[in-house]
């Protein structure tokens, strides 16, 4: 199985391969660790996530079988590896956009899941059927599923293992936007040219509020967005904007300004 990295100058693009329905692979993982280095550059404004046919079917269970003889702490180690490529997407410094074609499940539920904007296409399916095997969810997946859905429906998805289309998903708000079958890259690159438009630092910090505002304090979040407030106030992302809006003009934000 392989996945490829594709530098379009302004965004990037992680193709997961097609063999297995997706399934994660060593090459996936390498390749969301390289774009996420490559993200840190000011020329990157977003990633786009994508598969084939199905976006990705987690992890292969004739691989999973094989831990029943490892020790505790290997399998948690394994996991470990997951949770990494997990951490490495909902972390990365910026806009991660998920292009989803076919479905997801189980592990690359959660991958989906910890993208900050989902573009699925019409008709896909979502699952998470750890629980037929015998198994739980990993990868954050119940958190990422609880921060969105009504207890009942993440119930439905993990407790009964039953999938779910990307239009009920879209009615809670999951799901940014649905496509046509075979349009959710293009609709997800024009959504990343359009980000990678923006004030970069500021989107930077936009995305770590968000990811941290259900989990914090009132009293963190207030002030943690008052620290960006003022270092925005004196930067060159807002002199630019607010020069924009009061000239009536487009902005043209450079993206090594305020980095």
């Amino acid at each position: 199985m392989s996945a490829r990295l594709e530098d379009k100058g302004s965004y990037l693009i992680v193709h997961n391969s097609d063999e297995k329905r997706g399934a994660l692979s060593a090459s996936l993982v390498e390749a969301l660790t390289q774009a996420a280095v490559l993200a840190c550059e000011p020329r990157i404004g977003c990633f786009v996530l994508t598969g084939g046919a199905f976006f990705c079917s987690g992890g292969d269970l004739n691989v999973l079988i094989t831990r029943r003889e490892m020790q505790l702490d290997e399998r948690i180690s394994s996991i470990g590896v997951l949770n990494d490529m997990i951490r490495a997407v909902h972390d990365a410094p910026v806009p991660v956009v998920a292009a989803i074609e076919g479905g997801a499940a189980g592990a690359g539920l959660s991958l989906a899941l910890a993208c900050d904007l989902v573009v699925a296409a019409k008709g896909a399916q979502f699952s998470a059927a750890y629980v037929k095997a015998g198994l739980t969810p990993d990868g954050a997946l119940t958190h990422s599923l609880s921060r969105a859905l009504p207890r009942q429906l993440v119930m439905e998805i993990c407790l009964l293992g039953r999938a779910v289309t990307t239009e009920k998903l879209a009615g809670h708000g999951l799901i940014y936007a649905l496509s046509e079958p075979g349009a959710a890259l293009a609709e997800a690159e024009a959504l990343a040219q359009m980000i990678a438009k923006g004030p970069r630092v500021a989107q930077s910090r936009i995305k770590a509020l968000v990811n941290r505002a259900v989990d914090s304090p009132f009293e963190d979040i207030l002030n943690q967005e008052t620290k960006y407030m003022a270092e925005a106030q004196g930067g060159q992302e807002a002199a630019e904007g607010i020069s924009a809006f009061l000239q009536k003009r487009a902005t043209n934000f450079e993206p090594d300004k305020d980095a």
